[in-house]
């Protein structure tokens, strides 16, 4: 029985990740910041309260460990760049480096396919995971998720066995991000519409996501220092996706028609201003959001399928049917 250690483990995918892991017999160490979220965990699982900087918590807790699945990072639109070097990569460096004296076997990195966007681009389709990416990146996250992927790359130089995974808008019981964030927006003044919301897009169904990750845990070795995109493999409408939510929450759909040249000088200035006079609240609208709502993006995940043998088990409409009854029973 394998020793893995899980960081991220209070966050959505985390918590999926380590409830799964105990269901196949793995003894499991979870890392998070959430304490009330850590007491959550299933019972077999080590739950240490601990922040990926913390460079000896890290390397004790890394003792005697086979496997990390490290899916631990700041993901958010806004923030100060600081907050995300240290999360994303000084927390990453002190992962591999524990990793590396701690000779664990395996090391699975998650990071996002966001280093893909590009404030230029009308819309990329069919994404491959050697395109070649923008620079600069399109926002903090980004940049410094980049940045993570280049920590684990020295590190496989180094001889750590690292596999990759760019799971793209994840989904499921448990989001508070995507999903939710346009049903409170539809609540408040409408969801931003831009070109009619014709935007093909890629989602992921979380557990899909987990089974990605497993597949990693015993994939052949010419995986190692790979990077693999990972979706549901059904592109689809942004604007289908809503109807589908809103139709089985039985809500209407409130519609805010916006012209993208319009609403991307805002998001421009807007955030402009925050920067300038350090405002901590997330702007209404940022530029990452605007490219997000206006441009088509899909990535090919024929690498996933043939290195990892990945195939999506939940389908996109399945999924949604599984995170509207979850929603449901936490807003009655």
């Amino acid at each position: 029985m394998s020793n893995i250690l899980v960081t991220g483990a209070t966050g959505f995918l985390g918590q999926h990740v380590v409830k799964k892991l105990i269901t196949k017999g793995f003894n499991v160490t979870a890392i998070g910041r959430n304490k009330a979220i850590g007491k959550t965990l299933p019972k077999d699982v080590r739950f240490i309260s601990l922040s990926l900087e913390d460079r000896k918590g890290i390397f004790n807790a890394m003792q005697n460990q086979d496997v990390v699945i490290h899916c631990g990072a700041l993901s958010s639109v806004w923030g100060k760049y600081e907050d995300f070097y240290t999360s994303n990569v000084v927390g990453t460096q002190n992962m591999v480096d524990a990793a590396l004296l701690h000779n664990v076997k395996r090391f699975v990195h998650v990071s996002t396919p966001s280093i893909y966007f590009n404030l230029q681009d009308r819309s990329k389709i069919n994404v491959k995971e050697d395109s070649l990416l923008p620079n600069p990146a399109i926002n903090y996250y980004a940049d410094t998720k980049r940045k993570a992927e280049e920590v684990v790359d020295e590190a496989f130089r180094k001889g750590l066995a690292t596999i990759t995974i760019r799971p793209r808008a994840l989904f499921g019981p448990g989001d508070n991000a995507i999903i939710p964030r346009l049903i409170k927006a539809n609540q408040k003044s409408g969801i931003p519409f831009i070109n009619g919301g014709k935007v093909l897009t890629d989602i992921t169904y979380v557990e899909n996501v987990v089974d990605a990750l497993c597949l990693c845990l015993d994939s052949d070795e010419k995986t190692f220092g790979q990077k693999y995109n990972i979706t549901n493999g059904e592109p689809v409408y942004l604007c289908d996706i809503l109807e589908k939510v809103f139709s089985m929450l039985n809500q209407p759909m409130r519609k805010k028609e916006l012209k993208y040249k319009s609403i991307l000088l805002v998001a421009n200035l807007l955030e402009k201003a925050y920067r300038i006079f350090q405002i901590k609240k997330e702007p209404i609208i940022t530029p990452y959001t605007v490219t997000v709502l206006a441009h088509s993006q899909t990535l090919n995940i024929d690498a996933a399928k043939t290195d990892l043998g990945y195939k999506p088990r939940i389908s996109v409409e399945e999924g949604i049917h599984l995170f509207t009854e979850w929603w449901k029973t936490q807003n009655d």
